[in-house]
This record gives C-alpha cells, sequence and structure tokens, in this order.
C-alpha cells in the first residue's frame, strides 16, 4: 500500500506551458547580415554560369531562427531566383546531387514555400521537387513538413 506523504509540489506544475498549443521558438540573436547572402555574389555566380555554387551559397546558411519576415522574404527571393537560372534537368540533377542531406530538407522547404507564393512557377517547382524526392526520399518530405521552424 501506498504511503501518503502529504506531498504537495507536484500540484504547483503549470502543466500548460507544456501545451503544444503554447509552443513558443525561442528566438535566437543572430544578426541579419548572417542570413541574407551577398545578392552581388549570387548574381555573380548565376552571370558566370556557375548555378550549382550559388544554390550551395544560398542554401548554406537559411533563416530558420529569426522571426523577422522581411529576412526570410529576402532569402525566398533569392533562392527562387536561383531556382529559376537551372536551364534543363540534367543541371538540375547534378545540383541536387552535390547538396548534404540538410541542404536537401531547407531546398525542399523552399520549394512547399515556392508552390504556396510563387504559382507561375509550380512547372520548375515540380521538376526540382521530383529531383529533390528521387535523392531526398520519404524522410526528406516528412522531416519538412514536420519540422516547425519555417524559412
Amino acid at each position: 500500500m501506498a504511503k501518503n506523504t502529504n506531498l504537495t509540489g507536484f500540484r504547483k506544475i503549470d502543466i500548460d506551458r507544456y501545451d503544444p498549443e503554447n509552443y513558443n521558438d525561442d528566438d535566437i540573436s543572430i544578426a541579419q547580415d548572417d542570413y541574407i547572402p551577398n545578392e552581388s555574389e549570387i548574381t555573380s555566380l548565376i552571370n558566370s554560369k556557375r548555378n550549382v555554387d550559388a544554390l550551395n551559397l544560398v542554401l548554406r546558411n537559411p533563416p530558420l531562427n529569426t522571426k523577422n519576415q522581411q529576412v526570410k522574404d529576402a532569402v525566398f527571393n533569392l533562392v527562387m531566383r536561383v531556382l529559376r537560372s537551372f536551364p534543363n534537368s540534367s543541371e538540375i540533377d547534378q545540383a541536387v546531387k552535390s547538396l548534404n542531406e540538410e541542404s536537401i530538407d531547407v531546398l525542399m522547404k523552399y520549394i512547399y514555400k515556392g508552390f504556396e507564393r510563387e504559382p507561375r512557377d509550380s512547372a520548375q517547382l515540380l521538376t526540382w521537387h521530383e529531383k529533390v524526392y528521387a535523392i531526398g526520399g520519404n524522410g526528406c518530405i516528412v522531416r519538412v513538413l514536420s519540422d516547425r521552424k519555417r524559412v
């Protein structure tokens, strides 16, 4: 039989704090310049037909921990510009194969955001989605859809 100890400390725990509806991401204070890739560098890489390098550069440090929507929009526009710069499917395939798993997940986040915000580019985004899915598989999609951090 259990021993009555008259302990009531457990009643002082705020269980609402652990409710998923009340979850808040901790905003890590990092300077805005850490998130925004250098636009002139990206432009020069695109102009010199080094699209794979531009893609790697723009995906290197995504703005996942910031709540500043302007920063996220600026990086999204750069990513979309890089994705549009790939002329054919074979170059897209090479670019996706050069990415690591984390970059593939970030790219998939941008593809889904592109579907949401750029409907005129959906045909090209579907090509990107097909190539990323071929490398990342179902796990990539599950990680992107279940992650609370958005781009």
